[in-house]
């Protein structure tokens, strides 16, 4: 088996997807976000031979449909998220996921890629088997996976800034300082903006995450209450 880790905050307003505004107000991203997380939770619960885990952070009983999420978190893992940059946050999630399942391998993702489907999350795990590492990385310079058959080596983490243009690079880098030379998964989007809400969106006619898209920005083309 192996550990499907997602790192998460709940989608309370105000506090998740802020760079969607402008033009979204915090409640209408806060509800993108909600829509993505759940199509994530759908694509974990149904990649084959996965514990899936969530180390979250933040009340869902306050987030935007927050009682689907809680419902839609049946048979997870909850691992509270700790630490006090969100480095360390990862850092320590990889560590704390691998006290509760030794010896498993761990592929990591987040919360800003509702496009990843069963199949890709697969390949990266059978990449993962097959190099005892992986990254993939993101169009913005980020990364949007990180798996480890040893996950004590996340501690690498610790020594990269976040949400930079170049933290995916920086990641690589701080690995191999390590002596982890992974494999490089196929490049994603993370949606951390509203073009590239629209984007991801139109690629995935169907689901959450471009319903939710398409209901924002009909009222913002309307001006209707928010």
């Amino acid at each position: 088996m192996n550990v499907l880790l997602l790192v998460a905050k709940a989608p309370v307003p105000g506090l998740v997807k802020t760079r969607l505004c402008p033009p979204a107000d915090p409640t209408q991203a806060a509800r993108i976000a909600a829509a993505a997380l759940l199509d994530t939770f759908a694509t974990v619960r149904a990649t084959a031979s996965t514990i899936p885990v969530l180390a979250h952070a933040g009340r869902f009983d306050e987030a935007e449909y927050g009682a689907e999420l809680i419902a839609a978190l049946a048979g997870w893992h909850l691992l509270p998220q700790r630490g006090a940059t969100f480095a360390d946050r990862l850092a320590n999630a990889h560590a704390d996921t691998a006290a509760t399942f030794p010896g498993q391998p761990v592929l990591q993702i987040g919360m800003d890629t509702p496009q990843l489907r069963p199949a890709l999350l697969t390949t990266a795990l059978e990449r993962l088997a097959e190099h005892g590492a992986v990254l993939g990385p993101a169009l913005d310079g980020g990364w949007w996976a990180l798996g480890l058959r040893d996950p004590t080596y996340a501690n690498a983490l610790r020594e990269v800034p976040m949400s930079t243009d170049d933290t995916g690079r920086r990641t690589l880098a701080a690995l191999r300082g390590y002596g982890v030379h992974p494999a490089i998964l196929p490049v994603q989007r993370d949606v951390d903006d509203w073009p590239t809400a629209l984007a991801v969106a139109a690629d995935l006619p169907g689901t959450r995450f471009a319903d939710a898209v398409e209901a924002v920005g009909s009222q913002l083309a309307n001006g209707l209450p928010r």
